[in-house]
């Protein structure tokens, strides 16, 4: 792969204030070698493209991040609240798992998203990075209680950055959608609005909602969260938009 082809990759960089040593981008579709439905730059290898095209995508990522191929902290996303250690010993193969955190430089946690809410967090020493797939259901049953918890640092010094997901005017959803948070916490309630939803449906502010639970955790220092993956068809893959359909990923990484 050439310098050139990296080069063509496209990237949002978090607007965080993280330590210096830390890295994190997010990919758009831009400057893959994938063709329809997935163009262009799928990094998904579970979405039924040509495996040879996502092995490609995925070495122009390595080579855009300065990064070997096997830096990235794939995760087999199963919309759970599984958190594991990456890089640490112990793991074969790509682990069921919906958020991850490491403490070994060089090495990336990444998320692949296409609606879902990808988070990234980091501590304000820079000693340790950690990554969520929070879609609705991992949000909701614990997703990132559990990777702060895993994480073992207190929630005041870490900070976080909320990556494209579906945004608020999107993102409709059922009424148990919307009970399942309640139960969970009730302040939950402020996040779904009737405006605009089909009756007995609400519009569901995915963002919020995991601003509420980083609180509850005492993370303060939260940012992002002002994209929508569905409104912005030349930026991203959404899957509620399209179907059938590519993944970006969300990275974070330390040096």
């Amino acid at each position: 792969m050439s310098s050139e082809a990296a080069s063509l990759l496209t990237f949002i960089r978090p607007d965080w204030s993280a330590p210096p040593n830390i890295c994190a981008l997010c990919t758009t579709r831009d400057g893959g070698v994938s063709q329809p439905p997935w163009a262009s730059l799928n990094l998904g290898a579970h979405v039924g493209d040509i495996p040879e095209h996502v092995a490609e995508n995925r070495l122009r990522l390595s080579g855009a991040c300065s990064l070997p191929v096997d830096a990235f902290g794939w995760l087999n996303q199963v919309h759970g609240t599984e958190v594991v250690e990456l890089f640490a010993g112990g793991l074969i193969g790509i682990p069921d798992a919906d958020a991850c955190f490491t403490r070994v430089s060089g090495r990336a946690c990444a998320i692949l998203t296409a609606d879902c809410l990808p988070v990234i967090l980091c501590d304000q020493d820079g000693t340790t990075v950690a990554a969520a797939h929070a879609g609705w259901r991992g949000l909701c049953n614990g997703v990132l209680e559990n990777l702060v918890a895993s994480m073992e640092l207190p929630g005041k010094t870490l900070m976080a950055w909320l990556g494209p997901a579906i945004g608020p005017q999107s993102f409709e959803v059922g009424p148990e959608v919307k009970a399942a948070f309640i139960e969970q916490d009730p302040r939950s309630e402020v996040a779904f609005s009737s405006l605009g939803a089909r009756e007995g449906h609400y519009m569901a502010d995915i963002y919020r909602l995991a601003r509420q639970r980083l609180e509850a955790l005492g993370v303060k220092n939260i940012s992002g969260g002002n994209f929508c993956t569905v409104a912005d068809t030349q930026r991203f893959y959404s899957y509620r938009r399209d179907g059938q359909t590519g993944r970006m990923v969300t990275l974070v990484w330390k040096n």
